[in-house]
């Protein structure tokens, strides 16, 4: 995310650097996975919760995709040039609380019908909804809930109509045991399959001549053909599903490495790696950053290195002193309270 945030992306036409084709679209859909993951974990893991304490767990659910939405809204007041996700993310949230219920195979099924009509839907509805706005939600967009709507769902840079699908599958994920010796290798190679087959399929057909460039979302009205690549931020079926299998690769290369990893090397990782325990407050502080006033010079290689220098000394000391994030401990806390006064 940092790297297509600080390095100047290729124009059109030009050819992607390495590490381009690797962070650009699937950064983003790796965090939608890790939401669904999240969601799963959060209801009861393999066993999804049910009656009272399904209730309580999806009451918590909607304060934190609420508060989540907020603070979008208010980073979106920010001069960042970003396109902040947390408002869609919080969308997200909303729209996996149905499938709260469902188990790994359900999920996956629904995921996979999901990433082939949910592109072609969006993609019949968009030339009937207002036009996409360029600017960030921000609180005056409230003001205007048809078109605030449209964009999240549909028309948006993150449009969660078929994003609904990155969910889909962490949730499956998080509803599997993880901790099950094969499991870890299992979404490693299929995710790696998934992506690999996506990608050179879309390499092997015609490409559209209108299709996206690797700055943002298919416009309303393009041509049938766009919906058979896979650029970055496409949200067509190819672009899920290269995507997707990314997210599942690199989850399950993690899981192997926590696995194999002795104690005391898992300890150090830990710490080492703390920026993954506090990212809603850490992405947060990185788009604050991204503003001229806090950090003019915001663009190249110096700027990339400081910025993850940043996420990594700051979550290191976190965790070294068992903290959480702030965000973090605030989003929980009201959740937590929620779930708990809806229990009783």
């Amino acid at each position: 995310m940092i790297a297509t945030h600080t390095l100047s992306p290729p124009f059109p036409g030009e050819d992607r650097p390495l590490w381009h084709w690797l962070a650009s679209g699937r950064s983003a859909a790796l965090f939608a996975v890790l939401a669904g993951v999240s969601l799963a974990l959060m209801s009861g893991g393999p066993r999804p919760s049910t009656g009272r304490q399904r209730t309580a767990i999806t009451a918590g659910l909607v304060v934190r995709a609420l508060l989540i939405a907020a603070l979008g809204l208010a980073l979106g007041e920010l001069n960042s040039g970003l396109a902040v996700i947390l408002t869609y993310y919080g969308v997200l949230f909303l729209l996996g609380l149905p499938f709260l219920g469902l188990g790994a195979r359900a999920l996956f099924g629904l995921a996979a019908a999901w990433l082939v009509l949910a592109p072609v839907a969006a993609h019949l509805l968009a030339p009937q909804l207002p036009p996409r706005g360029y600017d960030v939600p921000t609180f005056a967009s409230l003001a205007e809930p048809g078109p605030l709507l449209a964009e999240l769902m549909v028309t948006g840079y993150y449009p969660m109509l078929p994003w609904l699908a990155y969910l889909l599958v962490g949730m499956g994920v998080g509803r599997l045991a993880l901790r099950r010796r094969g499991t870890d290798l299992r979404l490693l190679f299929s995710g790696l399959g998934l992506a690999v087959a996506a990608q050179a399929l879309a390499e092997t057909l015609p490409p559209a001549e209108n299709a996206a460039d690797y700055a943002g979302s298919l416009s309303p009205g393009s041509d049938w053909e766009t919906m058979l690549v896979a650029d970055p931020h496409t949200a067509t079926p190819l672009d899920l599903a290269t995507t997707i299998g990314s997210a599942l690769a690199v989850i399950g290369f993690c899981l192997l490495v926590t696995r194999w990893l002795p104690r005391p090397g898992e300890r150090v990782l830990a710490v080492v790696f703390g920026a993954g325990t506090m990212t809603l407050s850490l992405y947060s502080l990185h788009v604050l950053l991204h503003t001229p006033d806090w950090w003019p010079d915001d663009y190249g290689p110096e700027a990339f290195r400081l910025h993850t220098a940043v996420v990594l000394v700051i979550g290191a000391a976190f965790v070294a002193l068992r903290r959480s994030g702030p965000l973090e401990w605030l989003v929980r806390r009201a959740s937590t309270r929620t779930a708990t006064l809806t229990r009783r």
